[in-house]
């Protein structure tokens, strides 16, 4: 069983261990999160903590899943702050560690993050995710549309340029 918690700005930089710890693994796993190998804890670390302002300014919510054994999983939600785009939001690092996927907390955290942009007032949400992955075919089982396939977009841990597919989903 995990719990999934929002982090407030002193939790998050609590828990920024277990993320980058996370984050690590995941991108060491062969996922496709922005990051090339080399990549170990201390630079995850240090992405996660530029990401402190944004958290404590709100326009970035992150939440984490824990379980017996740490950090199972987590998501965020980067809300847009122009005046034209206060209506969408972006569903960014949706990362399940490797022991604890296929038991749902994928869908569970996307519909953690779905939910909360619409008490935000989003109508519109946003994503990315390397095509043909276990997560592009988490987001269309749970309603996303597809909206484009880009080649070659970005290179995964390994240095290989992987497609990337496009999502939304209007929520009102």
């Amino acid at each position: 069983m995990h719990t999934i918690t929002r982090l407030t700005a002193e939790d998050f930089r609590n828990s920024v261990p277990g993320l980058a710890g996370l984050l690590a693994e995941v991108v060491a796993d062969g996922s496709s999160l922005g990051f090339v190998a080399p990549f170990d804890a201390t630079e995850a670390a240090r992405w996660w903590h530029e990401r402190e302002s944004a958290v404590a300014d709100g326009s970035l919510h992150v939440w984490i899943a824990r379980g017996a054994d740490g950090v199972a999983g987590t998501v965020s939600l980067a809300l847009e702050r122009k005046p034209n785009g206060r209506h969408r939001a972006e569903v960014v690092k949706l990362m399940v560690h490797r022991d604890a996927r296929g038991r749902g907390l994928g869908r569970a955290l996307l519909t953690t993050a779905e939910r909360a942009a619409a008490r935000a007032g989003a109508t519109l949400l946003l994503l990315d995710t390397e095509t043909e992955s276990t997560a592009d075919h988490l987001y269309r089982v749970a309603g996303w549309t597809r909206y484009g396939v880009v080649p070659h977009y970005a290179a995964d841990p390994a240095g290989a340029l992987r497609d990337c597919s496009f999502y939304y989903k209007q929520l009102a």
